[in-house]
């Protein structure tokens, strides 16, 4: 049995809230003025379907830049007036190669990737970034070249490689982002853009990482180990200096195109990257205020030690929280990504039809979805992908196993562009289930989980 969900205009609406009253008046024990989908079953499902089972809609590019949009803030919009959802899958190998061999074996693939996103009806996706040359994890060990900044210093850093010089950019690293997020976007895919991966200096420093900002591992006399780049009371001015080189060259490479957002870290520690993260967000707006385009920019859940407060608090345009189904209270556009709000445990343990049900209650609550997507890569007694490389840690197909909230985000993209989006807000007093969004008097959404 499929989860059940109701899209109708107001002459429906009525109808179907009139019978509702007939029922509760007859015994039924529902509140009156409530949407009794259980009851009712689904009268009105748009186009006669029900479930997932409607035609994928979605912009064939991606259009914008993207705005907050001023009618309706729990969305963007593309500028012409239409609110943007966003939903998709990401992986940790869409920008920088990663594997379990040294140096990785298996280039990532890029381009199918970008077809699996369209198949998939997805629209969204981070860009992923790293700081360490050997990250020290299992699945995904080495991170291949190019790197952010040239490693053509004499001697050897603590990994093998040439020591980073934090004065020259490696061009091919900017050239790659350009091409990946002009492809995705005429692919109708928007790209978080991630600036730094704070996760990295918290949790996979060790002897042989090849971590830049320790000082024998660069030729400029840097010292910045384990977390000091993401923290202000530690960071010398100078390596901030370097930071914020580099922010502008990320600005410079992508600010011309319309299907760019930015994200700050992927979890960094709280509350030591505070500070840090607010000054990154503020400094990429001003810098951007005197460009051509000007795009969101999004501060996603400080692990460990992180609270959602912080993130409704800052000056971010976008955040991703650690709440499950977290508010959508009109102050920020909140994308929900699993890999900060539903981890592995738990989509596991709820399994298909708790990870079905994540998206739409997530969906009808006024949030965008991500999923945090294994794709190829091998995850440990997590993951399972179909075929083998030459690297025992990735295969050639995704593991099927995770179709089932792959569809239901593809689904909700659907419903989200077959409807006045920028009208429609969370109002669970409607339903019987409390997830609805809704366009009083003429449109509404309602989903009953199984």
């Amino acid at each position: 049995m499929k989860p059940q969900f109701l899209r109708c205009d107001a002459r429906c609406f009525q109808s179907l809230k009139n019978e509702a009253w007939g029922r509760a008046s007859a015994g039924f024990g529902h509140a009156l003025r409530t949407l009794i989908v259980s009851i009712l079953g689904l009268a009105c499902a748009y186009g006669g379907q029900t479930g997932e089972a409607l035609t994928p809609l979605r912009a064939a590019i991606a259009t914008g830049p993207l705005r907050v949009d001023r009618a309706n803030p729990r969305y963007f919009t593309d500028g012409t007036g239409k609110a943007v959802y966003l939903a998709g899958s990401h992986t940790w190998s869409n920008f920088m190669d990663r594997g379990s061999l040294h140096p990785p074996q298996v280039l990532f693939p890029y381009a199918a990737y970008i077809q699996w996103m369209v198949d998939h009806n997805f629209n969204f996706m981070r860009l992923w970034t790293a700081e360490l040359p050997n990250a020290g994890t299992v699945a995904s060990r080495y991170v291949g070249l190019p790197w952010k900044w040239q490693r053509t210093g004499s001697g050897k850093a603590n990994d093998g490689g040439l020591k980073f010089d934090l004065t020259q950019f490696d061009e091919r690293y900017f050239d790659r982002m350009r091409e990946r997020t002009i492809l995705a976007g005429k692919n109708g895919i928007y790209v978080a853009v991630m600036l730094f991966n704070g996760y990295q200096w918290q949790f996979d420093t060790n002897p042989n990482d090849g971590n830049p900002f320790v000082i024998a591992n660069n030729v400029n006399n840097i010292d910045c180990p384990e977390t000091c780049p993401t923290n202000l009371a530690l960071m010398p001015d100078e390596v901030w200096e370097i930071e914020a080189a580099y922010i502008r060259k990320v600005v410079d490479t992508v600010n011309d195109l319309d299907n760019v957002l930015y994200e700050v870290s992927n979890e960094s520690g709280s509350p030591y990257s505070d500070r840090w993260e607010e000054r990154v967000i503020n400094y990429v707006k001003k810098y951007e205020s005197a460009k051509p385009k000007q795009h969101p920019v999004g501060m996603t859940f400080q692990w460990r030690g992180g609270s959602d407060l912080t993130l409704y608090k800052s000056p971010a345009d976008w955040i991703s929280p650690a709440g499950n189904v977290p508010p959508s209270d009109g102050t920020k556009v909140i994308i929900n990504d699993t890999d900060h709000a539903y981890g592995y445990v738990e989509l596991r343990h709820n399994g298909p039809t708790g990870q079905r049900a994540w998206v739409w209650e997530n969906f009808t609550a006024g949030n965008n979805v991500a999923f945090m997507d294994p794709y190829l890569t091998r995850w440990p007694k997590r993951n399972s992908p179909e075929g083998s490389t030459i690297d025992p840690e990735i295969g050639l197909k995704p593991d099927p196993y995770w179709d089932v909230i792959r569809q239901a985000m593809g689904s909700a993209l659907t419903y989200a562009n077959r409807m006045n989006l920028e009208a429609m807000t969370p109002q669970g007093s409607l339903s019987s289930t409390s997830y609805c969004l809704a366009n009083e008097g003429k449109e509404y959404l309602a989903y009953q989980p199984l």
